[in-house]
């Protein structure tokens, strides 16, 4: 207790500077996350107050609920493909636009972080993936004679789940894309001249033993936003395919969450789903710290 006081006073200063964001981020994101938690023990419909239940939400979601194990079995597919080739993809290509000249790599750099912020990205994608033979894909298909008639990407089973990850892994790139360009901007220069004369001979090789350890926090943040948005994929499935999609065929837990709260008013399962996939991206986040600690050495 000495030493907690200690270091209260010591770092007091810091801690005045600190309580502001501090009382912010307490507010509006651990009371919201741990009033989740709670909800997710309870029968709760906004009119009526919360009755506690135990794990009766999770059991029915576990046991009952064949949409929410359609929507586990999405959310991962999504998860296992968006989140390492977005990220992956995301620092091979700030790599390779880090070596081109500065106005350049300025206007590339702006052409591929305009997705994440447009509202309207999904209008173009809507216009390619179109089930009719106006649309660009299937008019292209038409005319070269690879099919006789459109395929409807947006409604057809065999084909939504493709179409709904490629428009995801191209909308969530942007701000890893950004953080790895800043941090490969951030990385001194004289440590690939000590490199090459300690043996490093390629690019490869500067790029796995130099340039990634000096990019371990913009790594990290990458990852994190990788995870999220691996996991919190919904929107762009309802976009395209509607909510529900046919058969439920790109239905997320994010979509089941959200017809919990908004269609259903049954809070209490839509917090344990929200709980369900925070414990998720929690255990995911650990992972990826884990292989972080051994790159580059």
């Amino acid at each position: 207790m000495n030493r907690i006081s200690k270091n209260l006073r010591k770092n007091k200063i810091c801690i005045i500077y600190l309580l502001p964001f501090f009382s912010l981020f307490a507010l509006f994101v651990i009371l919201p996350v741990l009033m989740a938690m709670f909800l997710s023990f309870t029968d709760y419909n906004l009119l009526q107050s919360p009755q506690f239940v135990g794990f009766e939400n999770y059991s029915d979601l576990f046991f009952n609920d064949e949409i929410f194990t359609q929507a586990v079995v999405n959310t991962v597919t999504m998860a296992l493909v968006v989140g390492p080739f977005s990220y992956i993809g995301a620092l091979m290509l700030a790599w390779v636009l880090n070596e081109l000249n500065r106005g350049l790599r300025t206007a590339m750099v702006f052409l591929i972080y305009a997705p994440s912020i447009s509202g309207n990205a999904y209008m173009i994608w809507q216009l390619l993936f179109s089930g009719d033979q106006l649309g660009y894909i299937n008019a292209f298909l038409l005319n070269t004679g690879i099919i006789s008639s459109p395929i409807q990407f947006l409604t057809d089973t065999e084909y939504m789940m493709t179409a709904v990850i490629i428009v995801t892994m191209w909308t969530s790139m942007g701000t890893q894309f950004l953080s790895f360009v800043a941090g490969l901007q951030g990385v001194d220069q004289s440590l690939y001249e000590a490199g090459a004369i300690d043996g490093v001979r390629n690019r490869w090789q500067e790029l796995w033993y130099i340039t990634i350890p000096q990019m371990k926090p913009q790594l990290l943040f990458g990852s994190v936003m990788s995870i999220t948005g691996a996991f919190t994929v919904g929107a762009v499935g309802a976009a395209l395919c509607g909510n529900p999609s046919t058969d439920y065929a790109v239905h997320t837990l994010v979509n089941h969450m959200t017809d919990f709260a908004d269609i259903k008013f049954e809070f209490g399962d839509a917090c344990a789903v929200a709980t369900i996939l925070f414990a998720a991206m929690l255990l995911c986040n650990q992972m990826i710290k884990r292989l972080l600690k051994n790159v580059g050495t």
